[in-house]
């Protein structure tokens, strides 16, 4: 029997207060909004654990938010953060800056391999630039 093999990532769900922030924020980084839409009804309210809900993107109206981890250590257990390579770090956290973004402790260097840092996003969430030094 053949071992079940991932395909690929269709979506990450990161909860926000203001869904347009948080596209300009992202917009920001370098990705693209591919559209935006409310989805609700009883299939959505069995995912939740009141029963239901109505969500906008990744953006939850319903039910209200139960805890709150902008402010966790970038080593707290469960997600926290998502990484994404870009080209160039240093031109990219002055940009992000002018959208609320904060630097989490300074930029570092891994070996000779990346140039990297924390940030946190206009809604909090830990987000981690990593500009690759050298090409394989």
């Amino acid at each position: 029997m053949e071992q079940n093999q991932l395909i690929r990532m269709d979506n990450m769900g990161i909860v926000v207060a203001s869904l347009d922030n948080a596209i300009s924020f992202f917009t920001e980084i370098g990705l693209k909004l591919e559209g935006r839409a409310t989805i609700e009804g009883e299939w959505a309210g069995k995912v939740t654990p009141d029963g239901h809900s109505r969500l906008e993107i990744s953006q939850f109206l319903s039910p209200l938010t139960i805890s709150d981890h902008r402010e966790a250590p970038v080593n707290s257990l469960g997600y926290l953060r998502v990484m994404f390579t870009v080209s160039d770090i240093d031109e990219l956290l002055p940009r992000l800056q002018k959208h609320g973004a904060t630097l989490v402790g300074e930029v570092v260097q891994y070996e000779d391999v990346y140039k990297l840092c924390y940030i946190r996003g206009s809604e909090g969430h830990l987000i981690g630039p990593a500009q690759e030094l050298h090409k394989k």
